[in-house]
């Protein structure tokens, strides 16, 4: 084939499709779209890619990493539009065109530095998109720790957003969902927190108590009442019991993150809820909370999306290692968690695979060993990285 005007032909690339690999083949974009798709060499005057994967651009629900370069160091807040370029660029360079930036929707007096920040990080992506000054598509992901007193009256400031695609129910009360081991949760704040004292912890430990039983059950009937308001998707977080099943299933959640039980991921995928895991939780070999292992869950048919949580570059990662880990997930099935199923999750409808149509958002992938090198990057068919 010959290419048109204003069309950019990559070939020689394997090509991952949503179904199968094209093990030697070129696509075709025009307009920011994917125009044609075929096998073999492609024309002459197209982008070699050299053999390497050519796989959609990954997509992510759940990071809260844009944090770590807003406050870099304890009581070090940086410029926030500087601190979206810097996340936003690393985000980019690790394969990932949409993101779910997610942003704690709280305050609590003695707690994390980042805690009510939401408002001025959200304001800071739309300064940086509206000077067209990022790489990545970003939308918002509305973190709502349940118990928090201000959390609704936070949460309605920023739910009418047009770029609010996704929130969450969060209960981080000591002894239950993520760190039903207490011990494991102390660990976690000395090393986090700048080194709190047992003192010190006991007393955050007692107010988050007092707030679960003072706020919990009003603040999650609004929260939730307000998603369906906004038609904005749910996420449940930490499910571990039955009973944290049925709570999801009641508040017609649409994403489980993160559950800590093989009973619970069970529960949520009869239940027809999509299951994410963290890709970390996939590279480590298992939680760093001591829960269950995201491979195990793969292994029984459980893992429909990974996120990166907290390190980018474990996206790909993940998904690249999920096939060795367990042979009934082949490459294609792999990338979907990374690509095509998050966007339906959200209903990003227009992204996702290598499809007639569909976004040119596509990433080169030079793999050697175990760590895949992002090589090009392009969104809707420009090259960002």
């Amino acid at each position: 084939m010959n290419a048109k005007p204003n069309e950019t032909v990559i070939a020689n690339a394997r090509i991952v499709l949503a179904d199968r690999v094209i093990e030697r083949g070129w696509v075709a974009v025009a307009d920011g779209r994917i125009a044609e798709i075929g096998e073999g060499r492609g024309s002459a005057g197209a982008e070699d890619a050299g053999g390497d994967l050519l796989t959609p651009g990954l997509i992510e629900l759940h990071t809260d990493h844009l944090e770590a370069h807003y406050v870099p160091r304890p009581k070090v807040f940086w410029d926030p539009v500087a601190a979206v370029l810097s996340y936003d660029g690393q985000l980019a360079t690790s394969g990932i065109t949409t993101v779910l930036d997610s942003l704690r929707v709280w305050r609590e007096d003695g707690a994390e530095e980042v805690d009510g920040r939401a408002g001025t990080l959200a304001v800071a992506i739309s300064t940086a998109r509206e000077a067209n000054l990022l790489r990545a598509d970003h939308f918002l992901h509305l973190r709502c720790e349940i118990p928090m007193p201000s959390v609704v009256e936070e949460a309605r400031e920023l739910v009418g957003r047009p770029d609010v695609r996704l929130m969450s129910l969060m209960d981080h009360t000591p002894g239950q969902r993520q760190f039903r081991d207490e011990v494991k949760l102390r660990d976690y704040y000395r090393g986090k927190g700048g080194g709190k004292t047992d003192a010190e912890l006991d007393e955050l430990f007692a107010r988050r108590f007092e707030y679960q039983r003072a706020y919990a059950a009003t603040n999650m009937r609004a929260i939730v009442a307000l998603a369906h308001e906004h038609n904005i998707p749910l996420a449940s977080h930490d499910d571990t019991t039955e009973e944290n099943v049925e709570d999801a299933v009641r508040d017609r959640v649409a994403v489980a993150e993160f559950p800590t039980t093989i009973e619970a991921a069970r529960g949520l995928h009869r239940a027809g809820i999509d299951i994410l895991m963290g890709a970390p939780n996939v590279v480590r070999g298992g939680s760093h909370s001591g829960n269950i292992a995201a491979v195990d869950l793969a292994r029984e048919g459980l893992l429909d999306i990974l996120s990166s949580d907290y390190i980018p570059s474990s996206l790909l990662m993940a998904a690249l290692q999920l096939p060795e880990h367990v042979p009934a997930i082949d490459l294609p099935a792999a990338i979907r968690t990374v690509t095509k199923a998050p966007a339906d999750a959200v209903g990003l409808s227009d992204r996702g695979e290598i499809a007639i149509g569909k976004r040119a958002d596509l990433i080169r992938v030079h793999v050697a060993g175990r760590v895949p090198a992002v090589r090009s990057v392009w969104r809707e068919g420009n090259r960002v990285a």
